[in-house]
């Protein structure tokens, strides 16, 4: 396997699980993880967390791959995966 053939293996991989990543990002932040807490007491969970997987979608020119993952992250329950449009 040539080294963009391995690169875009990698890339695709992680684009099934990029939404997790964020919400961990989050998780494992301590200022992100207060403005989120914050965003959800002045809207809702639901509101919330669609509006940051609609910005994951959005910043990385990304799609849906019509499938969900479990994620590791605990802000939410399931993620939608990506692949590049």
């Amino acid at each position: 396997m040539a080294a963009k053939e391995i690169a875009s293996a990698a890339i695709a991989k992680f684009n099934e699980k990029i939404t997790d990543e964020i919400f961990l990002t989050i998780q494992n932040d301590k200022d992100l993880m207060r403005e989120y807490l914050r965003a959800i007491s002045d809207s809702n969970l639901d509101t919330v967390n669609m509006t940051i997987g609609k910005a994951v979608k959005a910043a990385y020119g990304l799609t849906d791959n019509g499938e969900s993952g479990k994620p590791k992250s605990t802000l939410i329950k399931s993620f939608m995966t990506y692949k590049p449009k």
